[in-house]
């Protein structure tokens, strides 16, 4: 990765790494949990080999991101993540942008997309649709989709922050192992990214993430006239192309993954066979394909 650099950004210091020239299509490549920067080593240099100016932070609680003010809840909600992305592109003054993401960055991507679209020329996510139903975040799945799950009932308890404390790189590369259990990852490949799920918020963020979704913890104040939006599941109308890793070990395909009633634009969903959770650094060259699809609507 290129040198890192950081910016003040809304209640966060972001350290990001930055590809191509400044006045090439701006696109933002936003990671996952328990994902960094990394998971775009391969899809950056494509994308600025195009003339894309392409910008990947890591997100709060991740890498050298830090909070600016010591006593902030360390909030891991949907809110919250897409107000750091649209914070992000002001303190870059950048108006407008292809959001491209998955898990927890498919998330914040989603989220400025269907808040904010005048400052999304596209958006590609992974598992489709990603913003949040916490009002039905109740009703259960069927069982064997309530078991890949285990993890996050694990960090409603006291018992799964401490193990998320103690043993986190062997949490997360089991995670690694189980969502995308058709990709041959090295322990070199793990390393480029552990330092990132040492950060001193890692912990806080994560476990706020996976109460709040469920109801089990407040948001932080701040963020609760984006979420009341939010709580609406308001359609996303900005070109579209989503994907579904075919292997994805915790969010399988569904009939739900093609469901248009939340996309009232130009959208495409792919199943993508032999690819787990984990989709760009899997197969970066289909999921730079696809952003670099979309700058075609620029």
């Amino acid at each position: 990765m290129n040198k890192l650099k950081t910016i003040k950004a809304g209640d966060l210091n972001i350290a990001y790494a930055e590809f191509g020239a400044n006045n090439g299509t701006p696109v933002f490549l936003m990671h996952g949990f328990p994902y960094d920067i990394y998971a775009y080593k391969d899809v950056a240099p494509i994308l600025s080999s195009r003339g894309c100016r392409v910008i990947i932070p890591y997100l709060r609680g991740y890498g050298k991101t830090t909070f600016i003010n010591p006593h902030k809840l360390r909030s891991g909600e949907q809110a919250a993540l897409g107000y750091d992305l649209l914070c992000l592109m002001d303190a870059l003054h950048i108006k407008k942008a292809i959001l491209a993401g998955y898990d927890w960055g498919g998330r914040a991507a989603c989220v400025v997309a269907a808040l904010w679209p005048e400052r999304c020329i596209g958006l590609i996510s992974g598992n489709s649709y990603n913003i949040q139903d916490i009002k039905k975040s109740i009703i259960p799945a069927l069982p064997s989709a309530e078991q890949k799950l285990w993890y996050q009932y694990y960090f409603h308890s006291e018992r799964g922050r401490s193990g998320l404390n103690q043993n986190r790189h062997e949490l997360i590369l089991l995670l690694w192992k189980t969502w995308s259990p058709t990709w041959k990852f090295t322990q070199d490949i793990y390393d480029l990214s552990s330092t990132s799920f040492d950060n001193i918020d890692f912990v806080d963020v994560v476990i706020h993430s996976y109460k709040h979704r469920f109801g089990l913890s407040s948001g932080d104040p701040q963020y609760s006239k984006i979420e009341e939006k939010l709580s609406k599941l308001p359609t996303i109308n900005v070109p579209t192309i989503t994907f579904d890793g075919q292997d994805d070990g915790v969010r399988s395909p569904s009939p739900e993954s093609f469901d248009q009633s939340r996309f009232t634009g130009f959208r495409k969903h792919q199943i993508l066979p032999g690819v787990g959770h984990n989709i760009p650094q899997e197969t970066p060259n289909v999921f730079a394909k696809a952003i670099l699809e979309l700058s075609n609507f620029n």
